[in-house]
């Protein structure tokens, strides 16, 4: 999955949190977010409140389908709530796919480049 599938296959699922979303297009889509943040934040805050609110649904979605591709529930995005702890995130975000099925579904097919 390249840079602009990712980017329209999360903003084509911006509230589904159901299913599994493969490493490549998570953290494409987060690179995403990150320019864009940083970008608009130097044109103005109010462009930069609203890219974050832009985003907000789509990451959150994104990343519930990235625990799900490694067999976790969505429900664990709450440790970013804590601080320190959250970085457990991290961890889970990096791990490789589960390559078998899992409780939520098939695995991701890869995209031709």
């Amino acid at each position: 999955m390249n840079f602009q599938q990712a980017i329209q296959t999360c903003f084509s699922k911006y509230v589904d949190f159901s299913g599994r979303a493969s490493r490549p297009e998570y953290w494409w889509f987060v690179l995403a977010y990150v320019v864009l943040a940083i970008v608009s934040g130097f044109i103005h805050h109010i462009v930069y409140a609203l890219v974050i609110l832009a985003f907000l649904l789509p990451m959150l979605a994104a990343g519930a389908r990235r625990l799900h591709d490694i067999g976790k529930s969505g429900w664990w995005l709450l440790l970013g709530l804590i601080p320190l702890v959250g970085l457990v995130l991290l961890y889970f975000m990096v791990q490789p796919s589960q390559p078998e099925s899992n409780a939520y579904g098939a695995p991701p097919v890869p995209t031709p480049v």
